[in-house]
């Protein structure tokens, strides 16, 4: 279970919280790297649980980690617009708070699976959706993005155009891809029916013409979700290569140590 559970928003559905774990050691004066999880679930449903398993690992590393609720359609009656902008009020909250959390405000990474893998882009990525009367001075882009099976194109021929169609092109992270878009880090599974091989390949190139780095692991025969807890084998694998990545920006230090996530979550 998270260390600290607070609440970072209040909307007319109700509150939303951050569910936070925090590093062995750790004290409120310290100035920590973090990284925020949004839950997949297709913008329709989902639990930040999903993410405990490794927001515990990265903690565990020094990392503040954080896994986030936000607005969905099942529970709340939304749509993708308040997805993102929850996403983008998550990121601001936390910089707005990093001296209380023990956090540094310009090391905060974005992560997510699927739909939350969108989230986190569009924190990234696009400019709209903002929240009414938040303060936009505090930057909504994170300085990092871990991203898995992320819905990058809500073009025409990417997920969800139906729903976003009177504006997939503001929303849609590979669609708004700039010189600011920050060193991000995709994984897929070869057999995903929802987010092709090819989307992957072009948000790389876009991200890299662009002037930026994305750093792309593709896993032979993998449905969706395979990065998932449950299936521990591409669990593990997909997070020995979110610690090198991050290891290679200067947000952890020392070697990868997977024994002390517990079977029990």
């Amino acid at each position: 279970m998270a260390d600290r559970v607070v609440v970072y928003k209040k909307t007319e559905q109700g509150e939303l919280k951050l569910h936070i774990f925090n590093p062995v050691g750790f004290d409120s004066f310290d100035s920590r790297p973090a990284i925020v999880f949004f839950f997949g679930g297709g913008w329709v449903n989902g639990s930040p649980e999903q993410f405990f398993p490794q927001s515990q690992y990265l903690a565990s590393r020094g990392l503040v980690a954080i896994s986030a609720e936000y607005r969905v359609e099942d529970q709340h009656g939304t749509t993708p617009q308040e997805c993102v902008r929850d996403g983008k009020s998550a990121i601001r909250w936390i910089r707005g708070h990093a001296s209380e959390l023990g956090i540094d405000p310009d090391r905060v990474i974005a992560g997510g699976g699927s739909a939350g893998g969108h989230i986190a882009a569009a924190t990234a990525t696009i400019n709209k959706f903002n929240e009414d009367g938040e303060d936009l001075s505090l930057s909504c882009r994170p300085n990092s993005l871990v991203l898995f099976n992320p819905v990058l194109d809500n073009g025409p021929n990417g997920v969800a155009y139906s729903r976003v169609k009177a504006y997939w092109q503001d929303i849609s992270p590979m669609h708004n891809i700039s010189d600011n878009t920050p060193p991000t880090i995709v994984f897929l599974g070869t057999e995903d029916a929802l987010i092709p091989v090819a989307t992957v390949k072009r948000f790389k190139e876009l991200a890299e013409e662009a002037g930026g780095s994305c750093e792309v692991h593709f896993y032979e025969g993998q449905p969706h979700g395979f990065f998932n807890f449950k299936n521990r084998e591409y669990f593990e694998k997909t997070l020995i290569e979110v610690d090198k990545f991050l290891i290679s920006l200067g947000f952890l230090q020392g070697d990868p140590n997977l024994s002390v996530v517990k079977d029990s979550e």
